[in-house]
């Protein structure tokens, strides 16, 4: 894949339409520095300099495919709290379609990350995990059947949290097959059984060995779990994010394992999302599948050397091939 072809794959993702239903969170991040350990336990004492919010969950999905010039149209719940106020100001200063987010007194995710010199020194989550209420499932259910006939790609982004549960994935996932619109699944180990029917299913490798039972040592043992994952949702294509060994795609036929492009890891709170989000939208621009995965593993490798939860631009993506000539290895 040459410079061209990356121009004209990145150039294709303006106006492209991605429906992502899942778990809507906000990443609430607490700046400072440690100068000394408390007296009251052997913990660092944090100077808060500054606090910032970011979109998380499928929130994050969303913000990636916006600063990637997609059109991302989340579907999802957030509480009638301050945190579901501050993703709805984010999400408008963004550009991104809400009218898929329903507001409700299940209260909305917030992850927050206390960082000291640019070291995550402690997370705390708060949240409901209970699967939402079968009023939101209708509701959230008629919202994606609403918004599908416009889309080019369906994301499936599961944290967990409850939106994505049985009853919503047998209302959907058979629409979207019937409707000829791929459907890109980030999974969780407890709703492995609901996965069908999906395109791609992206675990990264501690989920993929849970999902497969297989441990992964080897690439024996890696292609053994690739096609233990086609075989168990049958998908077309699984890709296995493999943290500092790249990542693999596998199909019917064949598989590729790309080396990780990361220069420097700061920080991985977000890259799968970023992974998906990228090769949903460039699947979505006429891209293979392989090329969709090259792209997502340069996307990949750009976002874990920023510092919480971070989006990468198509500038950004198309400097990261030019800088390692990426066209050279084919």
């Amino acid at each position: 894949m040459n410079r061209g072809r990356v121009e004209q794959i990145l150039n294709r993702f303006q106006g492209k339409n991605i429906l992502i239903i899942g778990d809507v969170m906000l990443d609430e991040f607490i700046w400072g520095r440690v100068r000394r350990i408390s007296p009251e336990a052997p913990v660092p004492v944090v100077e808060v300099t500054e606090e910032t919010y970011r979109l998380g969950g499928s929130g994050n999905v969303a913000a990636n495919i916006r600063a990637l010039d997609g059109t991302p149209i989340p579907i999802g719940v957030i509480g009638q709290d301050l945190a579901g106020d501050r993703i709805v100001d984010l999400m408008q200063r963004s550009g991104i379609e809400i009218s898929g987010l329903l507001r409700n007194l299940r209260p909305t995710t917030v992850k927050t990350r206390i960082i000291a010199h640019n070291q995550q020194v402690v997370r705390t989550d708060r949240e409901s995990k209970q699967a939402v209420s079968s009023i939101l499932t209708t509701e959230l259910v008629a919202s994606f059947l609403r918004h599908l006939p416009a889309a080019a790609a369906v994301i499936v982004s599961d944290y967990d949290k409850g939106v994505v549960n049985r009853s919503v994935l047998d209302s959907i996932l058979p629409q979207a097959r019937s409707a000829a619109v791929p459907v890109f699944v980030d999974p969780k180990i407890d709703h492995a059984d609901e996965y069908r029917p999906i395109t791609m299913i992206t675990p990264n490798q501690r989920e993929a060995e849970l999902l497969t039972r297989t441990s992964i040592s080897d690439k024996p043992s890696l292609e053994a779990a690739g096609r233990k994952l086609l075989e168990q949702f049958g998908c077309e294509y699984a890709l296995i994010t493999r943290g500092e060994d790249g990542m693999s795609l596998f199909n019917a036929t064949d598989s590729h394992h790309l080396p990780t492009f990361a220069r420097e890891v700061f920080d991985v709170t977000g890259a799968g999302d970023t992974v998906i989000a990228t090769l949903a939208l460039a699947h979505a621009a006429g891209a293979s599948m392989p090329e969709c995965a090259r792209l997502a593993n340069h996307a990949a490798g750009i976002v874990v050397g920023k510092v919480g939860t971070a989006t990468i631009s198509r500038f950004e993506l198309l400097s990261d091939f030019v800088a390692r000539d990426a066209h050279s290895a084919g």
